[in-house]
């Protein structure tokens, strides 16, 4: 079980999503509000195991007892200090027996695009045994300005190809949505997603 590169792995790239965040305009227009909305209108309180959760940017809106998992111990320890639960994926698979069906979501948010182009699905399948029949999957991916926004992006997956990581995860797709904005303006700005809904039926 592992998650792929595309450079995201260094102490660096945790010291850059921080700088980021911690950009003075974006806290003083609380620019991640509408995501923030966004994820618990989708989640809910549900569970969530949010798959590269990086420094738990998405983890922060989830439930509190969610649980976030990260290739890069750096980014878990970033996740720790502000007192969201995280472990490394290693840490993950030693706890495999313990945390085996224990979730009714997963998260991968701004995960899809930094792999190796054509194993999103050969990715996450591995977490699936984590969740429960039913679960939710959430799989959230930039539109065009915001993929050419990082060096470290590898794949661009639209639409179609989120269906088509739904389909090869046995997971029935549920809704495709443009968010904040129509899809015509992920050409123009850098914070439109792709968001796809699905279940996962049978575990």
């Amino acid at each position: 079980m592992a998650l792929g590169t595309g450079g995201t792995e260094s102490r660096t790239y945790t010291a850059r999503l921080v700088r980021l965040e911690r950009a003075g305009w974006k806290r003083a227009l609380d620019v991640q509000a509408p995501y923030r909305w966004n994820l618990r209108r989708l989640l809910g309180d549900r569970r969530v195991l949010d798959v590269g959760c990086g420094i738990g940017r998405n983890l922060v809106s989830l439930s509190a007892d969610s649980l976030g998992v990260d290739h890069n111990p750096t980014s878990v320890e970033a996740c720790r200090a502000r007192g969201l639960q995280a472990l490394t994926v290693d840490e993950l698979e030693g706890r495999a027996d313990e945390l085996h069906g224990a979730f009714d979501g997963l998260l991968a948010a701004h995960l899809l695009e930094h792999l190796t182009p054509g194993t999103g699905a050969e990715v996450l399948r591995p977490y699936l045994r984590f969740l429960r029949p039913g679960a939710r999957l959430v799989l959230i991916c930039p539109q065009r300005r915001g993929f050419r926004s990082d060096a470290t992006h590898t794949e661009f997956l639209d639409d179609a190809a989120l269906a088509g990581v739904v389909t090869a995860l046995g997971a029935r797709l549920d809704a495709q949505r443009s968010f904040p904005f129509p899809r015509p303006l992920g050409r123009v700005f850098t914070y439109n997603e792709f968001v796809t809904v699905a279940t996962l039926e049978d575990v």
